[in-house]
Order: C-alpha cells, then structure tokens, then sequence
C-alpha cells in the first residue's frame, strides 16, 4: 500500500512537472511571439516614417479638437522638407478670427516659424490697409512649445516619435477614406516624449492648458498603399489632432507674403501677454 501511494505521488508530481514545463513554454513562446509583433509593427512605422520623409509633402485635411467646442478644420497642404511649413484655409468662426477676417475661410500660412492670416484691411490701427497679419510662434506658445508645435504638426517627426512608444498594438485592417489601410496604436509616456514633454506638462505653458496637462500621447496610425499613412491621430490630453492624407509629394513651395503687405504683430502680442 505505502508502495502504491508512492508511486501515486511520483506519477503525479510528474504529470505536474509535465504540466508546469508546458506552461512555461508557453509563456516563452507568448513573450517572444509578443515581441516579434512588436518588432513588426516598428519596423512597418519605420518604413513609413522614411517613405513619408521622403516625398516630403502632402496635401492634407486637420481637426484639431480642443474638447471646448467646434474643432478647429483646415485644409490645403502640408511640407516639411526643409522645416515645416504649410499652407492652408480654416474655418474662420472656429479659429476665433472673425475681428479681422469677414469670410466663413481664413487663409493661413506657416513659414520659418511665423504664421501668416490673411485679414481684411483695417481703416486703423497696426493693420492699416495690410492683407497679412504674422505672429510669430513662440508669441502664442512659447520657445518650448513652438518647437513642439512645429515638432507635432511634422507628420514625419511625429512618425519618428513612434520608435520611443511604450506599447504598439496592430488593430488589424480598416478601410479610411475610401482606403485600405492597417490601424496600428502607439502609447509614447512622459519619460519618452522628448521635446514635447516640457511643451505638454510644464506649468504655465499654452500648450499645457490646450491638452490639460498630457501625461502619455496616444498616436494612432493608418498605412496605406506604399508604406504611406492615410490618416495620423495624435491625442494628448483633452487635444486630439487627426490629420488625413490625399496626395504625396509635389506641392507647391510655401514662401511668406510681401513684407510691404504685412504688419508683424509679434512683438505686441507678447507685451499683451506679459512675456516682455
């Protein structure tokens, strides 16, 4: 009998030795199947980050949702081959420019870190028979958050942002824009946002209040055809910018308006604000 019940014991702690080994080769086999994917998914945004840099513009649409209202709609063109640059047409009611620009369409630009509003003349004032107002970034956002803004709205430098993200799911195929595209997700946290960090979480900051304090941004990703993204989803706190794609490349160079017809309303926005 005490024969028998040994023997019971050793065959089952046997089974159980079995049992244990199996599951925890299979726990092997999770973890590196889970990093082969993650290692697929980096090197597929990869690919697009290069492919994207290259061709080096786009024809674009934003939403820019603040989580106050009306999100914040333009449309036109995008480049950031030789630093980042855009030209665009937004609603004029939702960007509060409605003192300076009758039409229900405000033309923008963004040049060497400037933006350009195309405003109707004023009978008085610093915008005295001018057609352009430029205010220069760092007047509504700062050293550090001009430099994130301009870092944010460069979809290839968003793009490289991704190789820093924390977790990277595949959401598998979706169709976007009368396109077939892969949804893949990325989580960037404080410690790897870079340049945005200070921008995003620092107190004080424009962009600080814009988001309500980020601590992780959320990028979601569309690929296309060609390694090429359809639609780029950036959220960062209560701010959640999306930005689709039409066309790659071959847009026309973004230059600035003529000085003569321009008032530089830089200096008198920082005063207003207290940054002098």
């Amino acid at each position: 009998m005490k024969v028998k019940h040994t023997a019971a014991w050793v065959g089952f702690t046997a089974a159980a030795l079995v049992a244990t080994s199996a599951c925890g080769a299979d726990s092997v086999k999770q973890a590196a199947d889970a990093v082969d994917k993650t290692d697929t998914i980096l090197a597929a945004l990869a690919r697009a980050t290069d492919r994207t840099e290259q061709l080096g513009s786009a024809e674009v649409k934003v939403s820019t949702d603040l989580g106050t209202g009306t999100p914040i709609a333009m449309d036109g063109t995008y480049s950031w081959g030789d630093g980042m640059a855009y030209d665009v047409h937004m609603d004029t009611a939702a960007a509060q420019m409605q003192a300076v620009q009758d039409d229900p369409k405000i033309h923008c630009l963004l040049v060497d870190g400037a933006y350009y509003y195309d405003v109707d003349p004023q009978a008085s004032g610093p915008l005295r028979g001018k057609e352009w107002m430029k205010v220069d970034a760092s007047a509504v956002f700062g050293e550090n958050g001009a430099g994130a803004m301009d870092t944010g709205a460069n979809p290839t430098a968003s793009l490289k942002g991704l190789k820093y993200a924390s977790d990277v799911e595949d959401l598998g195929s979706q169709t976007v824009n009368g396109h077939k595209a892969t949804h893949y997700r990325a989580v960037i946290d404080q410690e790897h946002m870079g340049r945005f960090k200070e921008a995003y979480t620092g107190d004080g900051s424009l962009l600080n209040q814009m988001t309500g304090g980020a601590s992780t941004i959320t990028m979601d990703v569309w690929l296309g055809e060609k390694d090429l993204p359809v639609r780029l989803v950036q959220g960062m706190g209560k701010m959640t910018v999306t930005m689709d794609f039409e066309k790659f490349g071959a847009t026309a160079t973004v230059k600035a308006p003529p000085a003569a017809e321009t008032a530089d309303m830089t200096e008198a926005l920082k005063e207003a604000q207290g940054q002098q």
